[in-house]
């Protein structure tokens, strides 16, 4: 689906299905230097079961125009700004790593149009190494390369995915390496600099899911420890021997957590 998000050309990949208004709609987030194709198994599996499915590219990533942004309160607004656009008044978020943070500040600032939030790999605060500042802010590939060792546990570097033939690692670059000069940096600041993730924790109402990979060296299963204890109603999914791929790494683990939580007769206003 293409539509225009504050004049912007978005796009939102749907699972091939016609968007219909008697269906709950999931909205998939994507993370730093990503775009929509990591929820691939996920949000088409949604879209063939009973939901409306926006796997969204963020404003400046994939197919979608514009500049990309660099702090979490304002994608919040752009993701309201996406439903308004759609004509939904309502919808459950996924968000993973970077999405994640987005998902929480959008279901704290807008508690009537979250229904259902899931953080994939998140740690709240986010904080970003200075080494990665530095290199993305330099467009240094290196910045990519750290984040491909760093995303991915020891047992996925050597190989381990379930697709034969695929290559988690190179799959991986290869995403990354399209992303245009600065977005990765602008991604890194918005995550380096959201301060308001706990209070967004406790403001939050809607019914909340943590799926954490426990080899993540990203986003530590310990860095999001305090948050889950400040949500009213959460529970926590740990993948073991997990990294921070977790939806590369553990398709099937991801789906079946997600398919618990959102199946429809759970997906109800908080």
């Amino acid at each position: 689906m293409s539509l225009e998000v504050n004049g912007h050309k978005t796009y939102a990949y749907t699972g091939n299905h016609a968007f219909d208004a008697c269906l709950p709609t999931v909205i998939f987030i994507h993370g730093a230097a990503n775009d929509h194709s990591v929820w691939a198994l996920q949000s088409r599996y949604f879209a063939y079961h009973g939901h409306n499915v926006l796997a969204v590219d963020l404003p400046g990533h994939g197919k979608s125009a514009g500049d990309a942004l660099n702090d979490v309160a304002t994608f919040a607004d752009w993701v309201k700004a996406l439903m308004d656009a759609v004509g939904i008044e309502q919808a459950a978020i996924v968000g993973h790593s970077m999405g994640s943070l987005i998902g929480l500040e959008t279901a704290a600032r807008y508690p009537a149009i979250v229904t259902r939030l899931a953080l994939v790999g998140t740690a709240i605060p986010m904080p970003v190494t200075d080494a990665l500042l530095e290199t993305s802010a330099a467009n240094d590939h290196a910045a990519y390369e750290m984040i491909n060792v760093f995303a991915h546990s020891p047992r996925a570097q050597i190989g381990g995915n379930r697709l034969p033939g695929a290559w988690m690692m190179g799959n991986s670059m290869r995403l990354m390496e399209r992303s245009a000069n600065g977005v990765l940096h602008a991604d890194f600041t918005a995550c380096n600099s959201y301060r308001g993730g706990l209070d967004a924790a406790k403001k939050t109402k809607c019914p909340v899911l943590l799926i954490l990979g426990q080899r993540d060296l990203m986003t530590p299963p310990r860095a999001a420890k305090e948050a889950a204890a400040s949500f009213s109603n959460a529970r926590t999914v740990m993948l073991d021997g997990t990294g921070h791929s977790l939806m590369s790494e553990q398709p099937d683990a991801v789906l079946d957590a997600l398919i618990d939580f959102l199946r429809p007769k759970n997906v109800t206003a908080a």
